[in-house]
C-alpha cells in the first residue's frame, strides 16, 4: 500500500485513567468516522498528575489499566490501528517501585501488537523557574521498538526521545518508513524547538514523523505545548494545529516519498566509524 490517511489526536488529558479514557475516546471515533486507518495519541494518554502520591494511588498493570483495556476495545470495535502514545502504568519491575511511561502499539483486532518504554527521561531546572525530575518517578527502558504495520515499519519514541537523532536514525536504518513522537511538551521548550526538531528528525531519517501532542492546562495546572503535526521525509510540514485545545489532525501520506527522499539524499548508506574527538585541556 503506497497510501494512508492518518490521524493524530490531540488531547488535554485528565489526571486518573477512567476520566482520560472518557476524554481521549470521542476524538478517536471522530478520527475513524474521518477515515484514518492509523491513529496515534500522545503521550500520558491515560492520566497526567505530577503529584506522586495520588499517581501511586491510580497506577496499575498494563493489563489492568482501565484506559488500555478500554482502548484495545475501542480499537477493535472501529476496526483501526492505534498507536497510544503513551500510558503511565507499573513498570513490571519488582525491584523498581517507579512506572513505565510506555507507548502501545493496537492492532484492529485490539490486540497490542508492540510495547516501547520511553528511553530518555526529562530532567530540567527552565528558566522560568519550572523543575522537571522525571527520573525520579519513571524507570526509562532500555531499547528502541520497530512495530510492523500493513503500511510499513513504525518507529516508536515518546516526547523527549525528539531529542537524541541517533535513536532516530537506528530506527529508519532498521526499516522505519513511519516515526511516531508523541508528546507532552513544556509551553517554553515547545514554542522554541518542537517544530524545528521534528523536521530536523524528518530530514535526517527519510521517514514521516507523526506528531500527536498534549496541550492546553490540565487538572494538575501544568501547561503543554500542543500543536500537533505531520512532517513529510523531505522535511515538509504536510498538516498541523495552530492552538493547544483538543482536536483531531488528518494527514494523507504518499508512502512512496519515503524511498524518493532516501534516494535523493543517500545518507542512512553513507555512515562511516570514527574516532571521537579528543577532550579540550
Amino acid at each position: 500500500m503506497t497510501d494512508l490517511r492518518v490521524a493524530l489526536v490531540q488531547t488535554t488529558t485528565p489526571d486518573d485513567p477512567v476520566t482520560g479514557l472518557a476524554h481521549v475516546a470521542p476524538l478517536i471515533r471522530r478520527a475513524a468516522a474521518g477515515g484514518a486507518r492509523l491513529i496515534l495519541t500522545p503521550e500520558g494518554t491515560n492520566l497526567l498528575v505530577q503529584d506522586r502520591a495520588r499517581r501511586e494511588t491510580l497506577l496499575a498493570d498494563e493489563a489492568g489499566d482501565v484506559a488500555v483495556l478500554g482502548l484495545q476495545a475501542l480499537a477493535a470495535e472501529l476496526k483501526v490501528h492505534l498507536l497510544v502514545g503513551s500510558v503511565i502504568v507499573h513498570s513490571g519491575h519488582a525491584d523498581d517501585p517507579r512506572a513505565a511511561n510506555r507507548a502501545l502499539l493496537i492492532d484492529d483486532a485490539g490486540r497490542i501488537v508492540a510495547r516501547y518504554d520511553k528511553l530518555h527521561v526529562f530532567d530540567v531546572d527552565l528558566p522560568t523557574g519550572e523543575r522537571w525530575r522525571e527520573s525520579a518517578a519513571i524507570r526509562p527502558g532500555d531499547r528502541a521498538t520497530l512495530a510492523a504495520t500493513p503500511w510499513g515499519g513504525l518507529g516508536l519514541t515518546v516526547c523527549y526521545d525528539l531529542r537524541f537523532p541517533h535513536l532516530f536514525r537506528a530506527l529508519a536504518r532498521a526499516g522505519a518508513d513511519l516515526i511516531a513522537v508523541p508528546a507532552a511538551f513544556t509551553v517554553p521548550t515547545g514554542e522554541a524547538h518542537w517544530q524545528v526538531l521534528l523536521r530536523a528528525r524528518a530530514i535526517e531519517t527519510g521517514a514521516f514523523i507523526l506528531a500527536p501532542a498534549q496541550g492546553g492546562t490540565h487538572a494538575d495546572g501544568r501547561r503543554t505545548w500542543g500543536r500537533s503535526m505531520v512532517v513529510g521525509p523531505w522535511g515538509e510540514v504536510i498538516a498541523a494545529l495552530d492552538h493547544d485545545r483538543p482536536d483531531v489532525l488528518f494527514a494523507d501520506l504518499d508512502l512512496s516519498a519515503v524511498a524518493r527522499a532516501r534516494s535523493a539524499v543517500p545518507q542512512l548508506t553513507h555512515d562511516r566509524d570514527f574516532l571521537p574527538p579528543e577532550p579540550i585541556a
